[in-house]
């Protein structure tokens, strides 16, 4: 629903608020289907009639994107939205992805790690950007640099995640199944998850200034466009 981002989200779904004049799912997709992965399955709630309609429409899509659209429910959790499409996914390993954050993670690389590895799931660490500017300053108390808004050094969760096929057991139909709860904790406590480091360009589009900072980027976007 996008409740921080209620500018644009009153209007569409969060996926298809508008970056560079299309909506930000579309350069998500877009990305994916540069390193040659086109089949997509979208997991729709909200104002879900919105991406239905778009990308329904063939010359919205990028050549041979073959795209399933999947009512996972109005109020369904992160995991929950994972099993409920269960029987569309046939692959031994597949992808998933929120609708809200672009990168220029090379994916095909993240597909080769998670394979290499051999665990059930792997993620995608990125570096974000802090919230506020850091102060750093001496023991006399003068302030020797301020940065504004620095990407930290830290990793969190990036959202580009690949799975083996047996995942789907460790999610729950359920609405209350949360993604990033039970299911990957216990991948955790199995040493089941693998962390993808990416150190280049990441950015959630998860309040009104970032999707401004998006659409400033468009004359040399970071990510596959």
């Amino acid at each position: 629903m996008g409740l921080r981002l209620r500018e644009e989200t009153d209007r569409v779904p969060k996926p298809m608020v508008s970056v560079c004049g299309k909506p930000i799912l579309w350069h998500i997709m877009n990305s994916y289907a540069h390193y040659g992965f086109t089949d997509f399955i979208l997991c729709t709630g909200y104002k879900g009639e919105v991406i239905e309609e778009y990308f329904g429409n063939e010359k919205n899509l990028g050549a041979g994107w073959n795209v399933t659209v999947a009512d996972t429910g109005m109020d369904s959790q992160t995991g929950s939205r994972i099993k409920r499409i269960e029987k569309h996914v046939q692959e031994d390993n597949f992808f998933v992805t929120y609708g809200d954050g672009l990168t220029d993670a090379p994916l095909d690389r993240l597909l080769a790690f998670h394979k290499k590895q051999k665990t059930i799931g792997t993620l995608t660490a990125v570096h974000p950007h802090s919230k506020w500017g850091l102060i750093q300053a001496g023991k006399d108390g003068v302030v020797k640099r301020f940065v504004e808004k620095p990407v930290l050094v830290d990793y969190i969760n990036g959202g580009y995640f690949a799975f083996k096929r047996e995942f789907f057991s460790f999610l729950s139909a359920d609405a209350s199944c949360v993604l990033e709860k039970e299911p990957l904790n216990a991948l955790v406590a199995k040493k089941q998850l693998s962390m993808f480091a990416h150190d280049g360009f990441w950015h959630a589009m998860d309040t009104y200034k970032d999707y401004v900072d998006l659409n400033e980027m468009c004359k040399n976007p970071p990510w596959k466009i």
